[in-house]
């Protein structure tokens, strides 16, 4: 069985150094500290905060994130940072009622994979997350917070199955929806193979349906649900394997899920230096409701001697264009790109959606432990596939994989990053790391070019 990926929460809120760091000559890129691991107790390894979601609406963008990194699965905490004026200032802490860690204990010894959304409709701000007691995962807990700041403590939304891994949630913000104000969490059971769960709630986040599978009884992992105009759920995924793209979705709601639609298979190649990389899919959706999905890919590459980041596209979720190499650098360089998170411009439509990628990289490929050169790059486009510009690297330095948080399956930055537009700006939270002494140095950070 495939080790899960986890971490935890607390509550707090406390003041964060706004530590800059700038890109190298040429890049027009800030990028700033936005949160560090306040605990200092034997649970985790501090200092370290991995994992990062965001989510944005209008100027106010909110990230969600591990801290306190578990080796063995999970952390001692989940973080929070929110910022209401577009990326310039924030503020953070840690999320209440789910972790013992947390100043504001929870029933759980861990929790991970935390996810972002936000209901229009009822004025929540919602944290999903996993939570655990030890390794296992009891089920899916969510926080929700009318301001994004203040939170409440944790509520159990999701519990069938016997090992829980890898939520997501989204809400239905479109007015003239069906379903407006439905959310939906998806989550698959890693005690039975990944078998792929959904459940949702209709009054923002308080209650939420016993969690049904799809019509196929479908095993993935990874899924990042999406709504669009019509009130249509539609869920890429990675199989349960993690070495393709699986696609599935809801019509009525989320009271019954289709069955899954095979995209296409991963070439993959192994990312060096021990670096944690499971593959998984990152998913967003522009103004005119097409689905972009994006995932590291060696196909474009001679005897897959490194990945690109590729892109498919869909309008309905079961018919797909693509892969598309996004054209970060030639196919003849020696970069490798991994860990990638997109944001489409939700407020943009017609015939130039905004798009937005960041992602890991290390500018040699075939590298080891000691001379990896891990950095952190953006590529945007004004027009869709047809535009995109030339990529920028967000870190003024470039990082040793010893620095990163160990796990069970190699050094850690996240299983995944995120970017969303902020008033028409990409903004992405992703880990940076400095060189250890007695603990980590390894916080959450925010910035784009």
């Amino acid at each position: 069985m495939r080790p899960i990926r986890r971490f935890s929460i607390a509550t707090l809120a406390i003041p964060v150094a706004m530590v800059m760091l700038t890109g190298p000559v040429g890049a027009s890129a800030t990028v700033q500290v936005i949160s560090t691991d306040p605990l200092t107790s034997s649970t985790g390894q501090h200092q370290t905060e991995v994992e990062p979601d965001t989510f944005a609406v209008g100027a106010t963008i909110v990230s969600a994130f591990q801290v306190g990194r578990i080796y063995n699965g999970g952390a001692a905490a989940v973080g929070w940072a929110t910022s209401t004026d577009g990326g310039s200032n924030w503020s953070h802490g840690l999320l209440p009622g789910l972790t013992q860690a947390a100043p504001s204990p929870g029933p759980y010894s861990r929790a991970t994979d935390p996810s972002v959304a936000y209901d229009a409709k009822h004025g929540q701000w919602i944290v999903a997350t996993l939570a655990m007691n030890g390794t296992v995962g009891v089920g899916v807990a969510v926080n929700r917070s009318s301001d994004g700041s203040t939170w409440g403590n944790a509520i159990l939304a999701a519990s069938k199955g016997s090992n829980a891994d890898k939520d997501w949630i989204v809400c239905d913000n479109t007015a003239t929806s069906p379903n407006y104000g439905n959310c939906y969490i998806e989550y698959d059971d890693n005690g039975a193979g990944d078998l792929i769960y959904n459940a949702r709630s209709t009054d923002g986040g308080q209650h939420w349906s016993t969690p049904v599978a799809t019509t196929d009884s479908a095993h993935g992992i990874g899924g990042q649900p999406l709504v669009n105009a019509n009130g249509v759920v539609i869920v890429p995924i990675d199989n349960a394997a993690e070495t393709g793209l699986l696609s599935y979705r809801s019509t009525d709601g989320g009271q019954t899920w289709g069955s899954t639609t095979k995209v296409t298979s991963f070439p993959h190649h192994r990312v060096h230096a021990n670096l944690r990389d499971g593959n998984l899919v990152s998913a967003e959706m522009d103004g005119n409701g097409t689905v972009y999905v994006v995932w590291e890919d060696c196909r474009f590459r001679t005897r897959c001697s490194s990945n690109d980041i590729v892109v498919a596209t869909s309008s309905d979720g079961l018919t797909w264009s693509g892969p598309f190499r996004v054209p970060i650098d030639a196919t003849t360089s020696t970069v490798d790109h991994f860990i990638p998170g997109i944001a489409a411009d939700s407020t943009v439509s017609g015939a130039n959606p905004h798009l937005a990628l960041t992602y890991y990289f290390y500018p040699v490929a075939n590298c080891t432990a000691s001379n990896c050169q891990l950095q952190v790059g953006q590529i945007s486009s004004s027009s869709g596939l047809s535009g995109w510009g030339a990529p920028t690297t967000l870190t003024s330095t470039p990082m040793r994989t010893r620095w990163l948080a160990k796990t069970s399956q190699g050094r850690m930055v996240g299983d995944y990053i995120s970017t969303s537009y902020v008033s028409g700006n990409p903004v992405a939270a992703f880990p940076i790391a400095t060189a250890p002494d007695s603990v980590f140095h390894e916080p959450m950070a925010a910035g784009g070019a």
